[in-house]
């Protein structure tokens, strides 16, 4: 049976808000939809051609009882492949991922125990479709066990939820999960770094399929922008741009804002990334349009696989709080718009997840297209690191002169 997210509802709906109450909402549900209601035939084929790098989507079958699950469950699940060239050398390299979005489930007013329980019990049924579905890698979004509270810049209650990246609750909870089901699972989190000084990072935590945690990467770039003052809890990252070598491919994680950063993104590719993860929490009218570009972009530029991550849901908070740029004091952050999706090397894209519900979305992935993309398009190959190097070098000294060349 297969399930195309394009037929589904193309209208505004209503739904519960995460204080319980209904809340009109004139979100229409995902772009892709609207566009396969509005285009039929052959302008159909046109606009997949030109929007998603492909005529056909490639949708993977999902098993009925996966389906009947999201529909109880409430959570959107798809599912897309990206085929490679068949080499006389080189068998395929097929991988499974899932990025998974999620609102959250408890009112913020809750108990910090309650609140993480609710997300944990829903993430739980969504792993399982997931594994069901022979899933080899799971990435969750950011701060995904809890609400994005940053934007209130208070610490009371919410820096409880930081926990350690090793054996907190979140990380305890998935690695049985990933024994479980044999899956490498990604989990952004926020990091309690008792070591230094309780030090609080924003933080991908890596579990393989043995359960073991191999590593983890903190966030390169903290935005400054609105409600977007995250510098109230933790500041840049000293990871660096870690590669992980897991048994299904080497992968690693841009979180959230880093996907404005095309360097951020450069450098995975340089350490050899083949998947590049980006969890991330960003609302509508913000960088909203910037959303489908950048993790295409970086998909094309460096010859990986992207997948970019956004969490879902309207979240209020019991306390008002501004954003210093004039307007007045609310309670909401703004609407979390879904949409998450991938991206090949080649920079055909599979559509988009809602914008207004939980999901699940599935790709099938040959990584031999990799370094098939690499020998077509040579952008890895005519690249000049070494220009780049030395002009940085001098970019970032005190004394450095622009590289403009004036009229006598």
């Amino acid at each position: 049976m297969l399930y195309d997210p394009g037929k589904g509802p193309r209208l505004s709906c209503t739904y519960i808000n995460n204080l319980g109450t209904m809340a009109a909402s004139n979100e229409i549900v995902s772009i892709d939809s609207l566009v396969s209601h509005s285009l039929s035939d052959s302008d159909l084929d046109e606009f997949n051609r030109i929007y998603y790098g492909r005529k056909d989507k490639h949708s993977l079958a999902i098993k009925t009882e996966n389906i009947e699950s999201a529909d109880h469950n409430n959570f959107e699940i798809a599912a897309y492949d990206f085929p490679a060239q068949k080499e006389e050398t080189r068998s395929p390299r097929i991988v499974r991922v899932g990025i998974i979005q999620n609102s959250i489930a408890t009112p913020t007013n809750k108990p910090i125990r309650e609140q993480k329980q609710g997300i944990f019990n829903k993430i739980l049924k969504i792993i399982n479709a997931a594994a069901c579905e022979g899933v080899n890698i799971v990435c969750l979004q950011e701060a995904w066990s809890m609400p994005f509270v940053f934007c209130t810049r208070e610490k009371t209650p919410w820096c409880e939820f930081a926990e350690s990246a090793t054996d907190g609750e979140s990380v305890q909870f998935l690695k049985e999960l990933a024994v479980k089901h044999g899956m490498v699972i990604i989990s952004p989190i926020l990091e309690r770094d008792e070591a230094h000084g309780d030090t609080i990072w924003n933080t991908a935590v890596v579990i393989n399929d043995c359960g073991k945690v191999i590593g983890k990467h903190r966030k390169n770039h903290i935005p400054r922008v609105g409600d977007f003052n995250e510098s109230t809890y933790y500041f840049e990252g000293n990871t660096g741009h870690p590669v992980f070598q897991t048994k299904f491919g080497k992968i690693a994680i841009n979180i959230c804002y880093g996907r404005h950063h095309p360097l951020n993104w450069l450098m995975f590719g340089v350490n050899g990334a083949e998947i590049v993860f980006n969890p991330s929490a960003t609302v509508s009218g913000l960088s909203e349009h910037l959303w489908g570009v950048e993790a295409r972009n970086a998909a094309i530029a460096n010859s990986y696989y992207t997948c970019a991550i956004n969490r879902v849901g309207t979240e209020q908070y019991p306390n008002e709080f501004t954003s210093g740029d004039g307007k007045p004091a609310h309670k909401e952050f703004g609407h979390f718009y879904g949409s998450s999706y991938v991206t090949a090397p080649d920079g055909s894209r599979t559509p988009g997840l809602s914008r207004v519900k939980d999901g699940l979305l599935i790709a099938q992935l040959d990584l031999n297209l990799c370094r098939q993309i690499k020998d077509k398009w040579g952008f890895t190959m005519t690249q000049r690191l070494d220009l780049y190097a030395n002009s940085l070098h001098k970019a970032v000294q005190p004394d450095y002169e622009q590289q403009i060349i004036r009229p006598n």
